[in-house]
């Protein structure tokens, strides 16, 4: 559920919406790290000014924390080329 919401935005702020990659890795039963790759240029705006687009969607996601009893990590990486 979270890591289709983080896709959905994630698509939606890049410019390029075509290279945003969302993977998710369960490390155990309370924890996942949702890892977004997405174009170089696009890092940036995922980011957000001072970290604020980030923080704003960790603060979103905390919501699916109290419904699935999960916490989630969320990184941002760019493609390797």
């Amino acid at each position: 559920m979270a890591d289709q919401f983080i896709y959905t935005f994630a698509t939606l702020i890049a410019s390029k919406p075509d290279a945003v990659k969302v993977e998710r890795k369960d490390v155990d039963d309370t924890f996942s790290e949702i890892t977004v790759i997405a174009d170089k240029s696009d890092t940036g705006k995922l980011i957000g000014k001072e970290g604020k687009m980030i923080s704003a969607l960790k603060s979103v996601i905390s919501g699916c924390k109290a419904k699935e009893n999960r916490s989630y990590r969320i990184v941002i990486k760019s493609h390797e080329e």
